[in-house]
C-alpha cells in the first residue's frame, strides 16, 4: 500500500500549531496579570509592555542596535554586578567558617584551606572574584569615558559609578586584613598610616592642630578603633567588609541600574 506524504503540509502544520499554542497562552488570565500588554506589533505598545511588566520596567524601553554590540558595551557591568553576586554568596559561605578574632581568624583561614571540603576553591572563588571585580569596573569606566557616555543626560549617574568603584576598593582593602596574615596586617598599617596624613581630620596632616587633633580621635583611629592594627581593627574591619559597605553598594547599584533604566542606555541616543 503506497502512502502519498506531502511534505509541505506537514511542515507548515508545525509553526501553525505552535502559534495556536501561543495564541493560547497569551490569551490566558494568568498570562495577562504578569505582562498586561501583550507583545503587539506597533512601537508604542511594544514599549508600554517594557513599563507595564515588573520584569522588564528595569530595561529601557528603546535601545540602539549599535549600543547593543558587544564592541561597544564589552558587558563590563553586567561582568561586574555577577561578580558581585559570587562575592555575596561566596562571602556569606565563609562567613560559616570564620570568627574575627585575633586568635582565631588565621588558624580559620588555614583550617578552610587544609580542613573544610573543596574550602580552599571557595576561598579562591572570593579572592579571585574580587580581583576580577575590581578590575572588570575600572575596565567597565574606562569603556565610559571613551565612548562619552558619561555626557548628558548622565553626568550624575558617572558620579554614582565613582562612588561604585571607590566603594569596591574599599572592599578589596578591607578584606585584605581578615585572613590576618602578615600581607594583610603590613598592607593595612600601611594604608591606615596614610590615613593620619589626611588634611583637618588626621594628627598629621596640614590643620589639624587647629582643630584640636590627636592621635586618638583623628581618622585613622576612627578606622582602626585604636592607635594600632589589634582586635578593635579586626572586628571594624570585618563589619565593614560583610555588611557596611555591600549595603551600600547595594544601595548605589539599585539607584544606578534605575538611572539607566531613566536615562536610557549610552547607545540608544
Amino acid at each position: 500500500m503506497a502512502v502519498n506524504f506531502n511534505k509541505q503540509n506537514d511542515v507548515s502544520f508545525i509553526p501553525s500549531f505552535f502559534k495556536k499554542i501561543s495564541e493560547y497562552i497569551k490569551s490566558t488570565t494568568v498570562w495577562k496579570s504578569i505582562f498586561r500588554v501583550g507583545y503587539p506589533d506597533t512601537m508604542p505598545k511594544r514599549m508600554a509592555v517594557m513599563r507595564s511588566s515588573f520584569y522588564m520596567h528595569i530595561f529601557p524601553t528603546k535601545v540602539g542596535i549599535h549600543g547593543m554590540k558587544l564592541k561597544y558595551g564589552w558587558c563590563m557591568g553586567g561582568i561586574t554586578f555577577f561578580l558581585f553576586l559570587l562575592l555575596s554568596i561566596t562571602g556569606v559561605i565563609l562567613m560559616f567558617y570564620y570568627i574575627p578574632e585575633e586568635h582565631r581568624a588565621y588558624n580559620d583561614m588555614k583550617d578552610l584551606r587544609y580542613m573544610v571540603p573543596y574550602g580552599v576553591v571557595l576561598r579562591n572563588m572570593h579572592r579571585w572574584g574580587a580581583h576580577g571585580m575590581v578590575f572588570t569596573i575600572i575596565l567597565h569606566m574606562i569603556r565610559v569615558f571613551y565612548t562619552g557616555s558619561y555626557k548628558p543626560p548622565r553626568q550624575f549617574n558617572w558620579i554614582i559609578g565613582v562612588l561604585l568603584l571607590t566603594i569596591t576598593l574599599l572592599l578589596s582593602f578591607t578584606g585584605y586584613l581578615l585572613p590576618w596574615d602578615q600581607l594583610g596586617f603590613w598592607a593595612v598599617t600601611v594604608g591606615t598610616n596614610m590615613a593620619s596624613s589626611t588634611p583637618l581630620i588626621g594628627y598629621e596632616g596640614p590643620f589639624s592642630k587647629y582643630l584640636g587633633i590627636q592621635i586618638d580621635n583623628d581618622i585613622r583611629f576612627a578606622l582602626i578603633g585604636g592607635t594600632r592594627i589589634g582586635p578593635n581593627a579586626l572586628i571594624r574591619a570585618y563589619v565593614w567588609h560583610c555588611i557596611g559597605l555591600p549595603l551600600i553598594a547595594t544601595a548605589l547599584m539599585v539607584f544606578h541600574f534605575w538611572r539607566v533604566r531613566k536615562d536610557g542606555f549610552s547607545g540608544s541616543m
